[in-house]
C-alpha cells in the first residue's frame, strides 16, 4: 500500500517585490533611521560640523594674510571651496554607514522584511543629502559671522548649493562602492584619507591656480573639485570682472562642466555599485 505523495508548495520569497511607491516610502523611513542615529553618535555630528568650522578658522587666520594679503579678502576666496571640499568628505559616511550595516548583519535583516531591494542604499543616500545641506548652511552661517558676503543673489546661491547636491549624490556612489568592498568601516575612511585629500588639496580650493608651477596647473584645471569650486564661487560671489554684480557666463560653462563630471561619476560607480552589492549580499 503506496501513500499518495504530497507536494508541499513553495515557500513564500522573503521579500517580495514591492511597487515604486512603497519603495520610496521606505527609502524615506530608512533614511529618517540614519538620520536619527546622530543622536546615539553624536561624534558623526562633530566630525560634519566642527572639523569644517575648524578648517575655515585655521585657513583663513593662519594662511589667509600669507596667500591673499588680508583675511578677509581669503575667507571670500576660500569659503565655497572649504563647503565644496567638506561636501566630499562627507559623502564617505554614505559608504562607512553601508559598510557598518553590511558586516554587523543589518543589511541581511532588511532583506528578510518586504522591503525593496534598492531602499536601504538609497535611505542612506538620501539621509546623506540631509547632512551635506546641514554642513552647507552651517559653514555659510559661521563664513557671515566672520565676513563673508553673498555678491549675488538668493537665486544664485540656491543654485550652488543644489549645484553641490547634484554632486554629492553622484559622488556618494563612490562611497558607496568603497563601503561594499571594504572589509571593515576604518577601511572606509582610510580611503577618505588617502584618496579625497590629494583631490581636494591639489585643486584651487586654498589658493589659486595661477599660483601653482605650469606642470601642476594642468591637473588642477581640469580636477572636478577646482571646477566645482569655481561653479561655487561664480554663483556666491559674482564676475571678478564686473565686481560684485552677477554675471551668469561666469557661472555657466563651470557649473555645466560639474554636471557634466557628475553624470559620469553616476553612470560609472552606480552600476558598479549595485554589481559589488549583488555579489556580496
Amino acid at each position: 500500500m503506496t501513500a499518495a505523495a504530497t507536494t508541499a508548495p513553495p515557500p513564500a520569497e522573503l521579500s517580495p517585490r514591492v511597487g515604486l511607491a512603497e519603495g520610496l516610502r521606505q527609502t524615506m523611513t530608512l533614511a529618517w533611521r540614519t538620520i536619527v542615529q546622530v543622536r546615539h553618535n553624536p561624534w558623526e555630528l562633530g566630525d560634519f560640523s566642527i572639523q569644517p568650522i575648524m578648517f575655515v578658522l585655521l585657513f583663513t587666520y593662519v594662511f589667509g594674510g600669507a596667500i591673499a594679503g588680508s583675511t578677509g579678502e581669503y575667507l571670500t576666496f576660500a569659503l565655497p571651496g572649504i563647503i565644496v571640499m567638506n561636501m566630499l568628505f562627507i559623502t564617505m559616511y554614505v559608504g562607512t554607514g553601508l559598510n557598518i550595516d553590511l558586516t554587523k548583519g543589518v543589511f541581511d535583516r532588511l532583506r528578510s522584511l518586504p522591503v525593496a531591494r534598492w531602499a536601504p542604499m538609497a535611505g542612506r543616500i538620501l539621509a546623506d543629502q540631509v547632512k551635506q545641506a546641514w554642513s552647507i548652511f552651517l559653514l555659510l552661517a559661521v563664513g557671515m559671522i566672520l565676513g563673508f558676503r553673498i555678491g549675488t543673489d538668493v537665486a544664485s546661491l540656491l543654485a550652488a548649493v543644489g549645484l553641490m547636491l547634484v554632486f554629492a549624490l553622484a559622488f556618494s556612489w563612490v562611497s558607496v562602492l568603497v563601503g561594499v568592498l571594504a572589509k571593515d568601516p576604518e577601511k572606509v575612511q582610510l580611503f577618505g584619507f588617502t584618496a579625497l585629500f590629494p583631490v581636494t588639496f591639489v585643486s584651487n580650493v586654498f589658493a589659486p591656480t595661477d599660483t601653482m608651477p605650469g606642470w601642476l596647473q594642468k591637473f588642477v584645471e581640469v580636477n572636478p573639485v577646482t571646477i566645482l569650486a569655481d561653479a561655487s564661487r561664480a554663483l556666491m560671489l559674482g564676475d571678478e570682472t564686473t565686481g560684485t554684480q552677477w554675471h551668469v557666463a561666469s557661472a555657466t560653462t563651470p557649473a555645466l562642466q560639474s554636471l557634466l563630471w557628475a553624470a559620469v561619476i553616476a553612470a560609472v560607480f552606480a552600476p558598479l555599485s549595485v554589481w559589488a552589492l549583488r555579489r556580496r549580499v
